[in-house]
């Protein structure tokens, strides 16, 4: 299963949800990947802390093969991080800069290629993207098989969920048919706050696919980047620990 967390949003806990929803995968004893494509390079900081990784997607993307040589494999720049079964393809600030040349080079199906050609290797795969619909964006969702929208209980996220619909919406219908929305995912809800439950109240009103579980705000969150150690190694008895164990459960039907 390929999972895309995207909303052209930022600041909605995407890093947060893909990096600890990958974390539980991996505690569990899945082999789990985290694709990073975003040029923050979040997920990255996240998972390998101070370790700054040599190479990144940005160089594998950019690579070049000639008549005699072969371009090197996708694996050749996966990561093991010090997390048990817990895999990353790192991103870099180097996106930002060739993303005009991959997309004059049509790179925008690599992505894809690169994971089929390893979906032996790991049971799950989550992709971080930016909060934009960009070349990388598009390129995850081409290549994965449910998309995971962040929501923050605010205003400019409700007014975002249109446009991320439509964006997969035309994905679906020009380049991968078989690309389904996961769900919504309510993130830093106050459920003693009337807005929030306002706007979820709304939301499924509306028919969109809401995910049950909610993901309340803490700090443990802000010290789990600081310590770049997701939530279910640092403080496994949380309670938000427990929200992202339940969320996972939701999405893998567990």
């Amino acid at each position: 299963m390929r999972r895309v967390i995207f909303n052209k949003k930022g600041g909605v806990g995407k890093t947060s949800i893909t990096c600890n929803l990958a974390a539980i995968a991996a505690s569990l004893g899945r082999r789990v990947l985290v694709v990073d494509l975003d040029p923050q390079a979040n997920s990255t900081q996240y998972l390998m802390g101070e370790v700054e990784p040599q190479e990144s997607v940005a160089d594998f993307l950019t690579q070049t093969g000639g008549f005699f040589t072969s371009k090197r494999p996708v694996s050749e720049y996966i990561v093991a991080t010090r997390f048990e079964g817990l895999s990353l393809l790192p991103a870099s600030a180097k996106l930002q800069d060739v993303e005009h040349q991959l997309e004059q080079r049509y790179k925008i199906m690599d992505i894809k290629k690169a994971l089929d050609a390893i979906a032996s290797e790991f049971d799950e795969i989550y992709i971080d993207t930016p909060p934009a619909l960009n070349f990388y964006t598009k390129s995850a969702l081409i290549s994965g098989d449910s998309v995971l929208i962040p929501f923050d209980c605010d205003a400019f996220s409700r007014h975002s969920l249109d446009t991320v619909a439509e964006a997969v919406a035309e994905i679906r219908d020009d380049h991968n048919p078989e690309l389904g929305v996961g769900g919504i995912i309510v993130n830093n809800f106050q459920a003693r706050a009337k807005l929030p439950s306002q706007l979820v109240a709304e939301l499924e009103e509306a028919g969109y696919p809401m995910l049950s579980t909610r993901l309340g705000n803490s700090v443990k969150m802000r010290e789990s980047h600081q310590t770049a150690s997701p939530l279910i190694y640092s403080a496994p008895k949380h309670a938000l620990t427990q929200q992202f164990q339940a969320l996972y459960g939701e999405i893998s039907g567990q």
